[in-house]
C-alpha cells in the first residue's frame, strides 16, 4: 500500500463508474470558505469552473451534509481560495482528511469580511455572492457572482487526479 493511500477509502474497482470517470479528471484544488466570525465554514472543492463574462460566474459542487452548504445558504456569501503546491495541508485540512483539533480555522489567519472568511495565507481567490443552487446526483451545484479577485505570481497550482494531490511541474507527485 501506497504511504499516502487512505486505508478506509473504496477501492477503485467497486466505486461508482461516474466517480471513476471524475477521478480521471485533472482539477484544481480550491478551499471554499463562508460564514461568520462566530460560525466560520470551509470546505476543499475540486468540482469547479470558473465563466468569464459581464458578470463573471464560479460553479461549484458542495457537499450538502457539509458546514459549508449551510453557511452558504444562511450567508449567500463565500470565497474561492486557488491553492499552490505547497499548501496541501490546507487541502488536507478542509477536505476533513487530517484531523483539526480545535476546528478547521485553528491557527490558520484568517480576516472576516463581507463574503466570508479570508484565508490570508492565499494570495490568489475570489469573493462571490450566491445566485442559484441546484441539486444535482448527491450534491449541490453552486453558482455565484464573482465580486471581486485578488492574484498573485502563481506558478505551480495544486492539483487532483486519481484520487491524490499532485503539482503540475516536473517535480513529481508528492
Amino acid at each position: 500500500m501506497r504511504r499516502d493511500a487512505d486505508p478506509f477509502a473504496t477501492p477503485p474497482e467497486q466505486r461508482d463508474p461516474a466517480r471513476r470517470l471524475r477521478g480521471r479528471l485533472t482539477s484544481p484544488v480550491t478551499v471554499w470558505t463562508a460564514g461568520g466570525p462566530d460560525a466560520p465554514a470551509g470546505l476543499t472543492v475540486s468540482s469547479i469552473m470558473v465563466a468569464e463574462g459581464a458578470p463573471p460566474c464560479v460553479a461549484g459542487i458542495i457537499n450538502p451534509v457539509s458546514d459549508l452548504w449551510d453557511a452558504l445558504r444562511e450567508t449567500r456569501a463565500f470565497v474561492v481560495h486557488v491553492l499552490e503546491r505547497g499548501q496541501r495541508d490546507l487541502a488536507e485540512r478542509f477536505a476533513g482528511r487530517t484531523p483539526s483539533p480545535g476546528g478547521l480555522f485553528r491557527d490558520v489567519v484568517v480576516e472576516h469580511g463581507e463574503w466570508g472568511p479570508v484565508l490570508t495565507v492565499v494570495g490568489n481567490r475570489a469573493r462571490c455572492r450566491v445566485t442559484a443552487t441546484q441539486q444535482i446526483g448527491y450534491h449541490e451545484l453552486v453558482l455565484g457572482t464573482i465580486e471581486g479577485v485578488d492574484t498573485t505570481i502563481f506558478e505551480d497550482p495544486l492539483a487532483y487526479f486519481l484520487g491524490r494531490y499532485r503539482s503540475l511541474t516536473p517535480r513529481g507527485d508528492f
